[in-house]
């Protein structure tokens, strides 16, 4: 990047050397995650201007799902019957040229999540998380802005998606506790991209809600964009480049619908960051002919803002 980190407070420079940023000198502040931006105060970030991932900021998942919390049952295809294994290799996830490239392949892997040591996956690909596979924080927040700046691949059956989840299940396993989606797309539909909470009750007896957003000017996931949310204690707010286009004010946590809009839970309670690029699923379908593989996802930044305190 031409900014450093040390360099995140001063003056923001117009100069970009991997495309898209909005377009014109007057949006560049915007194109750099407006580190000065009123209000906010820089809380934590990464850059990815080494040439290897941060271990201390991020863990990689490795497998095709997990183990409920009981060790009891095998959950496959991450619950939503994904095909991808999620792996570590450096052909799947790594840092060059400024940004993390997490990249998505046709090709067997081993499912070392499974005790089935012949389960295999058709497909590979990365899911990192700011949350260690023993439950420590390495990076969480309540509240404030969350800001991704990212490129996306298109193509049937890619399913991009930066998101975050709670640091713990403080009312329940998923989705009583939350999730809170500031981007997914479906690669078969490259104009849009959507924003989404779940909440409510433990699985079955969730629920969802959100909004599309179809890109202006005829833009495409495949272009640089800011992906952020701005998150209170009774508001939640989706952006794309700066410009808003959904707040959601009413949630609940539990089975009782009538309590939506009265109460703050689950949204009151520190999450983690999640960036991942799946295979296939019921949210979007498998691939298919037409689909062009390696696909990949590019993160140029990832920044969080607290509220500054008035003095």
């Amino acid at each position: 990047m031409c900014v450093s980190a040390a360099g995140l407070s001063a003056a923001v420079t117009a100069c970009d050397t991997r495309g898209n940023r909005f377009g014109t000198v007057a949006t560049a502040a915007a194109s750099r995650g407006n580190a000065d931006r009123p209000g906010w105060t820089l809380a934590w970030y990464d850059e990815f201007n080494d040439t290897t991932l941060d271990a201390t900021r991020w863990a990689a998942e490795e497998g095709n799902g997990f183990w409920n919390a009981d060790s009891s049952a095998y959950v496959s295809g991450w619950g939503n019957d994904e095909l991808q294994c999620y792996t570590t290799s450096p052909a799947n996830v790594r840092v060059q040229d400024g940004a993390l490239r997490i990249i998505a392949r046709r090709e067997s892997v081993p499912n070392v999540s499974s005790r089935d040591s012949t389960d295999r996956c058709a497909y590979s690909s990365a899911r990192l998380k700011t949350r260690a596979h023993d439950g420590r924080e390495l990076f969480a927040q309540q509240y404030g802005r969350i800001e991704f700046r990212a490129r996306l691949p298109e193509g049937q059956g890619l399913w991009p998606a930066l998101w975050l989840l709670p640091l713990r299940d403080r009312y329940g396993t998923w989705a009583a506790s939350g999730e809170i989606d500031v981007m997914e797309a479906r690669g078969q539909n490259p104009q849009v991209v959507l924003g989404t909470l779940h909440y409510g009750g433990q699985w079955p007896n969730n629920v969802h809600t959100g909004m599309d957003y179809t890109l202006p000017n005829t833009g495409r996931i495949s272009d640089w964009h800011v992906y952020g949310i701005e998150w209170s204690p009774r508001r939640i707010a989706w952006f794309v480049d700066d410009s808003l286009y959904q707040t959601q004010t009413d949630w609940y946590s539990g089975t009782d619908s009538t309590q939506k809009g009265k109460g703050t839970a689950p949204f009151d309670q520190p999450f983690y960051l999640v960036m991942n690029l799946a295979i296939g699923g019921r949210f979007l379908g498998s691939p298919d002919s037409t689909t062009t593989f390696p696909g990949e996802m590019q993160v140029d930044w990832v920044r969080a803002y607290g509220k500054r305190q008035e003095r």
